[in-house]
This record gives C-alpha cells, structure tokens and sequence, in this order.
C-alpha cells in the first residue's frame, strides 16, 4: 500500500464507521476503484483509531454509566449494552477467519445490494409501526436490547452498516432517532473493543512491521471519525434517516452502472 491508500482507506473508516451508509460497504468500495486487493487485516487494525474516537467522544457519558454501576448500583444501561453485543460478539469471534477470507465478504456486488436494501428500508423507516416510545437506551427491556444486538449481527456484512442497522432496530424499539444513535455507538464500543484485542493478540508481528503506516491511517481514522460522530448526533437531532437512505441508494445505483459498463 502507498501512503495515499492509506490516508484513503483511514478517512473512509473514520467517516463511515458511525455515518450509517456502511464503512466496509464505502472500504470495499475503494479497493475496488484504487485496484487493490483486499486489506482485511489492516482495516481491522485501523479500528483502533475509530475505537479511540469513539472513547473520546462519549468519556463523560461513559464516567456516567461507571458512576451509575459503583455508586448508584443501577446496571441497567451497562446491562443492556451488553446483551446488544453478545450476537455479533459471539458471530464475530467464532467465524472470524472465515469472514476474513471468504470472498463474500469482499464482493462489490454483495455491498452493491446491501447499500440499496438498507437504504430502502431508511426511507420508509418513519412509516414503519414501531413499539411503543422510550426515553433512553437504559429504559429498553432485554428482549428489546437483544433485538438491537441481532441487527448489529447482521452488519458483519458488508453494506449493511453496524450504526446504520443497530439505529433502524433501535427506532423500531421506541428511541428517538438521536438516542438509537447515542445507544448504537455505545454498543458498538465492546465489539469495536474486542476487534483490536483480537487483532493485538493474533497478529503481533504485523502490527510492528506496518507499524507508520498502521499509526498513519489511525490518525486519519481518529480524527475523521470524531467529526463523523459528533455530526451525526446532531444530524439525527433535526434530520430522519431518510436523507441517508437516499444516498445509499444513489450510491448503489452509481456503483452497478459503473459495474455494468465496464
């Protein structure tokens, strides 16, 4: 990979990571434009950027829940995010080297359809009959959390999106467009959390032998994904999904003409 690769591939994870629109749809996407083969490896690697924006962005909703757990003993929320993470946890580590070499999961048409699909149900999401509605993601029920944790299952595939799906879910269970969003990036950080011990622990040896371009490419993830999240909180807080279904579905459309007249 050359430095631009990597400053691309690092910008696209840190922007799509939390814009619902798919970062390994959009990663997918630009190795197919820029001719490159598949970095599964060093996209795992580059979550620890958007993991670290992450931490930053939500630290004092995080001391919150911390103070919540050591000094209120009120588990709830700690609860219901972890039982989100548990299926695509489990998913994750059991089928990870399969995910990683499957060409499937590396199929420009696979994002093409996934990016049109979700985008479609974006659209209609507000049309949608919806339980009835909760003020926080402390309030939903397990049975409701566990429903959110099986939408963020599915977004192993690429173009379905882990924000955009867990949001979708989360709407359906009663919560306010910004507050899926809000519980969608704190469940996300457990999974997020896992990827980079997985990847730490496994790959050891890559990590120092790519380590300035590893480092270049969390930077520009970190950076580009702080702005991404606090836009999009504030984006949902005025805005439905509809908007961003749009674009996924022009995108998909844009993407198989190209596909088509090549």
């Amino acid at each position: 990979m050359t430095l631009f690769d990597v400053i691309v591939l690092g910008l696209i994870q840190g922007l799509t990571e939390f814009i619902p629109v798919s970062s390994s749809g959009h990663l997918v996407i630009a190795q197919t434009l820029l001719g490159m083969e598949p970095q599964h490896l060093f996209l795992e690697a580059i979550n620890f950027g958007t993991f670290f924006a992450l931490l930053a962005y939500f630290w004092p909703k995080i001391i919150t829940i911390l103070h919540d757990i050591f000094f209120k003993k009120n588990y709830k929320l700690f609860r219901n995010i972890l039982i989100t993470s548990v299926p695509a946890g489990l998913v994750g580590y059991i089928f990870a080297d399969f995910i990683g070499a499957s060409a499937f999961f590396g199929n420009i048409w696979v994002v093409v359809t996934t990016l049109f699909a979700i985008g479609i149900v974006m659209v209609w999401l507000e049309r949608i009959p919806r339980l009835s509605d909760i003020a926080n993601g402390e309030e939903l029920s397990s049975k409701r959390a566990l429903s959110i944790g099986f939408a963020q299952m599915l977004a192993l595939v690429p173009g379905v999106s882990r924000s955009g799906s867990t949001i979708i879910v989360g709407r359906l269970m009663g919560l306010s467009a910004k507050e899926a969003a809000e519980y969608s990036f704190l469940a996300s950080l457990p999974i997020m959390l896992g990827v980079i011990l997985k990847v730490s622990l496994d790959n050891p040896s890559y990590l120092i032998e790519n380590m300035s371009l590893l480092l270049v490419g969390n930077l520009v993830a970190f950076f580009s994904g702080l702005l991404a999240v606090g836009f999009l909180i504030k984006f949902l807080s005025k805005h439905p999904l509809r908007l961003l279904g749009w674009y996924r579905i022009v995108l998909a459309v844009l993407i198989a003409i190209s596909l088509l007249v090549q």
